[in-house]
């Protein structure tokens, strides 16, 4: 199984598992992260983009992983994500470099698989 196809299925199992238990602020925190990532001032991109910065300063991988993914479907370009990348980077420091290689991995097998699909 690829490291996207892993990453999304155990994210959408988990999910589920989650909202079954049927919790008012859980569902509320969700929610709030959706309607964060609409269309609004700022478009979807450069929200996702803005999400990706911060999910690698705080060193989330899996957050990482979903914004890259985002990044992705929203038509984001190997200059744009490699400018992303360096904003994280100085910000964040050199600790910031471990999430850096795994996140463009990532960012590579999402291309992979996009130019087979």
């Amino acid at each position: 199984m690829s490291l996207v196809e892993e990453f999304n299925d155990y994210r959408k199992r988990m999910n589920e598992r989650i909202m079954s238990y049927d919790n008012k602020v859980i569902k509320r925190f969700f929610n709030l992260d959706t309607n964060t990532y609409m269309d609004g001032a700022l478009d979807v991109k450069t929200k996702e983009m803005l999400g990706l910065v911060a999910s690698m300063v705080l060193r989330c991988d899996d957050c990482i992983k979903y914004h890259v993914g985002k990044c992705y479907e929203e038509g984001v370009t190997d200059e744009q994500i490699m400018e992303v990348f360096s904003i994280a980077n100085l910000v964040g420091g050199s600790i910031v470099i471990p999430h850096f290689r795994r996140a463009v991995e990532y960012w590579e097998e999402l291309k992979e698989r996009g130019s087979a699909e």
